[in-house]
């Protein structure tokens, strides 16, 4: 399968981890992307699929993995086993981890974080300082959003 991104020697530490920073390999103009932009922050390459977005100071680590057509950016954390896939957006300051998964064509943003066992899907939003945890479902076209 061919893939979209390589890594660099560009490294960073985020909480104890060592990431490294991926170059696009090909233009995505529908992303804003030209060959040979920078990209966000791995670990290793089983965080990123071949095709996925990752851009700006976004870092993807642990064993969580960004895959489909998901896009992950600015200063979002997606790490732990935690999943975002499908057309899914984290961006923003946002955190996704544990062993939450954001899917479908849902958006997490701002400061907002996504954690445990949580799970946000079709067109779902959360945003702003909320914070969605444990066993918890946010689908359809909610929004769940906060402030501090």
């Amino acid at each position: 399968m061919e893939t979209v991104w390589e890594i660099t020697e560009n490294t960073k530490i985020i909480n104890e981890t060592i990431v490294r920073q991926i170059r696009f390999i090909k233009d995505l103009p529908d992303y804003g992307i030209g060959d040979g932009d920078l990209g966000g922050w791995i670990e290793k390459n089983q965080n990123l699929s071949p095709f996925g977005i990752l851009t700006e100071n976004a870092c993807v680590y642990d064993n969580a993995c960004v895959y489909d057509n998901a896009e992950v950016s600015g200063d979002a954390q997606v790490y732990g086993y935690a999943q975002v896939y499908g057309y899914a957006q984290v961006y923003g300051y946002a955190q996704v981890y544990d062993y939450a998964q954001v899917y479908d064509y849902a958006q997490v943003y701002g400061y907002a974080q996504v954690y445990d066992n949580a799970e946000v899907s079709g067109d779902a939003q959360v945003y702003g300082y909320a914070q969605v945890y444990g066993d918890a479902k946010v689908s359809g076209d909610a929004q769940v959003y906060g402030n501090v």
